[in-house]
């Protein structure tokens, strides 16, 4: 299995309408650890480390507009290497 990171910025309206909620829900079943954050410019940032092709799976799911309640206009996607792994998927 080939183990990728990426981050991921997504845009539209994806803050307030559970959005990180189910981000998470979708990684955790996907096996993917990393995080869904609220940023200041009501874009939230994905960081999704896991098995390449499951990585792919959750960003096509966000371009696809993750769930029902969001509006999803824009996913911008650029390979990441961070110091440390994670361990888990959270929200913050």
């Amino acid at each position: 299995m080939a183990t990728t990171c990426c981050k991921i910025w997504v845009h539209g309206m994806v803050q307030g309408v559970g959005f990180r909620y189910h981000t998470q829900t979708q990684a955790r079943a996907l096996n993917i650890n990393g995080y869904a954050h609220n940023l200041a410019d009501g874009s939230v940032e994905v960081l999704a480390s896991g098995d390449a092709q499951q990585v792919d799976e959750l960003i096509s799911w966000l371009k696809a507009g993750g769930p029902r309640s969001a509006r999803v206009d824009k996913v911008l996607v650029e390979p990441h290497q961070p110091a440390e792994l994670p361990t888990r998927f959270t929200t913050g």
